[in-house]
């Protein structure tokens, strides 16, 4: 995996053998980071963190702060020796913990992020879980994006949602970018 913009554009991020992922494709990647504002100067949250990779993406382009949410112990790890390979440690906090329970300690420290990538395992029902969570915690700042990425093959009910309203939504092959904002329903 490589990074695709900003300051380290080009450099590999490592990962340690045997870890079963599905890294974000770069070409999804890309698309995201061109749809999204400018990622400089603002709190960026990369929640099934996986690799890392799209949050280390966001720090290369300028993000002030990114924090990882990650449960797998060998991949956290990875992303803490990556952050520090890049120069990014000082910018960065891992947490290593399922996405519930990181969401929970960083809404209770008081953390409000920006932009909010979450990439919830494909087809397993994280994704009504995920946005069930993100409504329950006060992590989105105001202003602030949540993007979902998920399958194709996994129902998204936007009228499931109470406080989120969903924006709009791309699709990549068996992938689909499902943009959220804060807001009332109409």
């Amino acid at each position: 995996m490589r990074i695709s913009g900003g300051e380290v554009k080009g450099r590999r991020i490592g990962l340690p053998r045997g870890c079963r992922i599905r890294p974000t494709a770069d070409r999804v990647k890309e698309s995201l980071f061109d749809i999204l504002p400018p990622v400089g100067g603002r709190s960026f949250l990369d929640l099934f963190a996986g690799s890392g990779c799209v949050g280390m993406e966001a720090l290369s382009r300028g993000a002030r702060l990114t924090a990882f949410v990650e449960k797998d112990f060998r991949l956290t790890e990875a992303i803490r020796a990556n952050l520090v390979l890049l120069g990014f440690s000082g910018r960065a906090e891992v947490v290593a913990a399922d996405a519930q329970n990181g969401l929970g300690r960083l809404a209770g420290r008081g953390k409000r992020f920006d932009i909010l990538f979450a990439d919830p395992p494909y087809d397993e029902g994280y994704l009504r879980e995920t946005l069930q969570w993100l409504e329950k915690e006060d992590i989105l700042a105001e202003g602030g994006i949540i993007v979902i990425q998920h399958s194709v093959r996994e129902a998204f009910d936007p009228s499931s949602l109470r406080t989120l309203v969903l924006t709009d939504q791309r699709r990549y092959g068996d992938t689909i970018l499902s943009f959220i904002k804060k807001g009332e329903k109409e």
